[in-house]
C-alpha cells in the first residue's frame, strides 16, 4: 500500500488567502501558544509566536535566541555539535559572530544599486516568459509558463551560471525541492545539484567574472571558504524559487478576484510599489522563518520559555494581527506600508528582498500591461493551492485574455 502523506504541520495550513481557522483559533488564546505542528506525526510540542510584536521580539534578539542547529548556544556555553559539509554556508542557520562575519561581506553585493545591474536581464526573461504564455495559447498556466519560469533564470543570472547549463542546473534544483518526489530522488538531485555548484565557485577562483560569485571572490579572496560560497549559492536558490513564484502566482490571483484593486495598480503603475508591500503582507507566502531555540529562560507573550526551548514564528499570522495594521484580513493596494515581517526582521532579513521586489514589480507590471484582460479560466474554487512547499502558493493557474 503506498504510504500515507504526512499530516500538512498546523503552522503552514491555509484557507485559500488566509490563515486557516484552526490556526487562527490557536492565536485567539494569546501571542504564544504551545503546539505540536503535526499532531500524530511524533514531533515534539513548541512554542507557536503568532502576535506581531512577540514575532518582531523573537527575530530581532540574537542574544537570547539562537538560529544554528549546529553549535547552538545554551546556558551553560556552546554545544559541539558539528556543523555538516551541507550545511555550511546557510546564512539562516548561523549566529553571530559567524553570522556577522559572513553578512558583513555578503550585504555590499544585495543592496538596490547593485540589484539594478540586474534590471535588464529581468525585464527580458519577463518578456521571454510572457512570449511563451501567449505562444501557450488559451487557455494557459500562468504558474508553469510565469510565475514559477521566472525566478530560476533570475538567480542564474545573479550567480552566474551559464546559459548552456541552466536548464539542466534548474531541473536538478526543482526536483531537489519537489516534496511529492521519493526521499532517494530528491537527495540524488540535491547532491547533482550542489556538486555543480562546487565546480561553479572553483571556476570563478580561477577566473572571477563581473558577477555575485565573481565580486565575492575578487573581493574577499580567502576570507570565504569554497564551501561557505557554495551553501550561499545553495541558500539563494532554495530560498528565491518558491517565495518569488508563490507570490508572482497567488498575487495574479488575490488580483484577479478583486478587479477593484486590480485597477488600482493596472491604471497607474506608479501604485505598484505601494501595492506590493500589500500584497507581501497579505499573502506572506513564506510560512515561518528558521525555527529559534532559547537560550535562558524568560516570560514571553505571558508564557514562560524554558532554555533550550523551540519557538516558530507564524509570518502569516503577524501580518494579519490588528496590531500592525488597521482591518488586517483586508486585502487594499492603497494603503500606507506598515513594517510587515514577511521578509522577515532582524539580523536575519532577507538578503534578496531588493532583488525580490524588483522582480515582483517587473513581473506585475509586464504581465498586466501585455494582457489587461486577463481572468480566470476556470471558476475561482478550482484553483489548487500548493500546500507542502516551503512557500505558499497554486499548484496552476489557467487563464484566458
Amino acid at each position: 500500500m503506498p504510504n500515507e502523506p504526512a499530516p500538512v504541520p498546523v503552522h503552514t495550513r491555509r484557507t485559500r488567502f488566509d490563515p486557516a481557522d484552526e490556526l487562527r483559533r490557536l492565536s485567539a488564546g494569546g501571542p504564544v501558544t504551545r503546539v505540536s505542528l503535526a499532531p500524530g506525526a511524533g514531533d515534539r510540542p513548541l512554542w507557536l509566536v503568532t502576535g506581531y510584536h512577540e514575532v518582531r521580539q523573537v527575530l530581532g534578539d540574537q542574544v537570547r535566541f539562537s538560529t544554528s542547529r549546529f553549535g547552538a548556544r545554551t546556558p551553560g556555553g556552546t554545544s559541539k555539535t558539528q556543523r555538516p559539509d551541507d550545511g555550511i554556508g546557510l546564512l539562516m542557520d548561523y549566529d553571530p559572530p559567524e553570522h556577522t562575519r559572513l553578512r558583513k561581506m555578503l550585504t555590499p553585493e544585495f543592496t538596490v544599486r547593485r540589484m539594478r545591474r540586474l534590471r535588464p536581464r529581468i525585464e527580458a526573461i519577463v518578456t521571454e516568459c510572457l512570449d511563451a504564455v501567449e505562444r501557450a495559447g488559451q487557455p494557459a498556466d500562468l504558474v508553469g509558463l510565469f510565475a514559477a519560469a521566472v525566478p530560476g533564470p533570475v538567480l542564474c543570472e545573479l550567480i552566474g551560471v551559464p546559459r548552456d547549463d541552466r536548464d539542466d542546473f534548474l531541473r536538478r534544483c526543482h526536483a531537489h525541492l519537489e516534496t511529492g518526489k521519493e526521499r532517494g530522488e530528491r537527495a540524488a538531485a540535491g547532491t547533482a545539484f550542489t556538486r555543480y555548484l562546487a565546480a561553479l565557485v572553483a571556476r570563478q577562483r580561477k577566473d572571477p567574472d563581473e558577477g555575485f560569485l565573481g565580486m565575492l571572490v575578487r573581493d574577499h579572496g580567502e576570507e570565504f571558504t569554497d564551501k561557505e560560497l557554495r551553501g550561499i549559492c545553495v541558500l539563494l536558490m532554495l530560498a528565491g524559487l518558491d517565495n518569488i513564484s508563490g507570490m508572482l502566482g497567488l498575487g495574479t490571483l488575490a488580483l484577479l478576484e478583486n478587479p477593484g484593486q486590480l485597477a488600482v495598480v493596472r491604471d497607474d503603475p506608479a501604485a505598484l510599489d505601494r501595492g506590493i508591500e500589500e500584497l507581501l503582507r497579505y499573502l506572506s507566502v513564506p510560512h515561518a522563518p528558521t525555527p529559534r531555540t532559547a537560550v535562558e529562560d524568560m516570560t514571553l507573550g505571558g508564557k514562560r520559555i524554558r532554555a533550550g526551548d523551540t519557538l516558530v514564528c507564524s509570518i502569516p499570522l503577524a501580518n494579519r494581527d490588528p496590531a500592525l495594521i488597521d482591518e488586517p484580513d483586508r486585502l487594499d493596494l492603497t494603503r500606507e506600508p506598515g513594517p510587515h515581517v514577511a521578509f522577515g526582521h532582524g539580523i536575519h532579513h532577507c538578503l534578496g528582498a531588493a532583488l525580490a521586489r524588483m522582480e515582483l514589480r517587473i513581473g506585475y507590471a509586464e504581465l498586466l500591461r501585455r494582457f489587461p484582460g486577463l481572468r480566470l479560466a476556470i471558476p475561482a474554487e478550482d484553483v489548487e493551492f500548493r500546500v507542502r512547499s516551503t512557500a505558499y502558493g497554486v499548484e496552476r493557474l489557467p487563464v484566458t485574455w
